[in-house]
C-alpha cells in the first residue's frame, strides 16, 4: 500500500495514511483514461450547429442562363456552393455526439487517473476541511498553505461553506465523491482529499 503524508488545514504534516492499491495502486491504462475524458467533453457538446445545404437554401430555381452560348461557365442554379448566398458543402447539421463507456471501464479510468497523482506525488491527504462561515479569503490561504494553485478539492459531504468559498477561485474547484471525474482529475495539477473522502472512494470504488 502506498503511504502519503496527511496535512491539516495550516499545511503542516501531521501523519500519513495507507492508501487502498485497489484504488490508489492499480496499473494505469491510459487508453481508458483518454476515452473517459473524450466521452466526458463529448457528452457536455450541444450539437446544435446547422447550416443549410444547397437544397435548403430559399431560391435558384431557375436556371440563371441558358446551357451553351455565353461563354459563361454552365450553371443550374444561383444556389449552388460556389455562387455568393449559396448552400455550403456537407453542412453540418444537429447531431448527438454522446457516447457510453460500460461501468467497469469507467472505473478503471477513474483509479487509473487515481493512481496516476499519487505516482506523480501531486496527491495531498487533508485531516479535515472546514470553515466556520462562506469566506473566500480563508479558503484561498488554505491553498496557499497546501502549495495548491490549479487544484481539485474532493469532500466526502456537501459542505455549502467550503463549496460555496471555493466559487470564486479562479483554477480551483471542488467536487463530492460522487460526482468525481477523470476530466476533472487529469485537469488539476493537485488533487486535494480529505481524509473522509478517502475512506468513502475506498469503499466504493475498491
Amino acid at each position: 500500500m502506498a503511504s502519503v503524508s496527511v496535512y491539516n488545514m495550516e499545511g503542516k504534516e501531521v501523519g500519513t495514511i495507507e492508501l487502498n492499491d485497489a484504488v490508489f495502486g492499480v496499473e494505469v491504462n491510459e487508453h481508458l483514461v483518454h476515452m473517459a475524458v473524450v466521452q466526458q467533453l463529448a457528452n457536455n457538446r450541444q450539437g446544435t450547429q446547422k447550416a443549410k445545404t444547397r437544397s435548403e437554401v430559399s431560391g435558384g430555381g431557375r436556371k440563371p442562363w441558358r446551357q451553351k452560348g455565353t461563354g459563361h461557365a454552365r450553371q443550374g442554379s444561383t444556389r449552388s456552393p460556389q455562387w455568393k448566398g449559396g448552400g455550403v458543402v456537407f453542412a453540418p447539421v444537429p447531431r448527438d455526439y454522446s457516447f457510453k463507456l460500460n461501468k467497469k471501464e469507467k472505473r478503471a479510468a477513474l483509479k487509473s487517473a487515481l493512481t496516476s497523482k499519487v505516482q506523480e506525488q501531486k496527491l495531498v491527504v487533508l485531516d479535515e476541511l472546514k470553515l466556520d462561515e462562506i469566506k473566500t479569503k480563508k479558503f484561498v490561504n488554505i491553498m496557499k498553505n497546501l502549495n495548491v494553485d490549479k487544484g481539485l478539492v474532493v469532500i466526502a459531504d456537501n459542505d455549502l461553506n467550503i463549496v460555496q468559498s471555493a466559487k470564486n477561485v479562479a483554477e480551483v474547484n471542488t467536487t463530492l465523491v460522487n460526482t468525481i471525474n477523470v476530466y476533472d482529475i487529469i485537469n488539476a495539477r493537485t488533487v486535494v482529499l480529505t481524509k473522509d473522502a478517502v475512506a468513502r472512494i475506498e469503499e466504493v470504488y475498491a
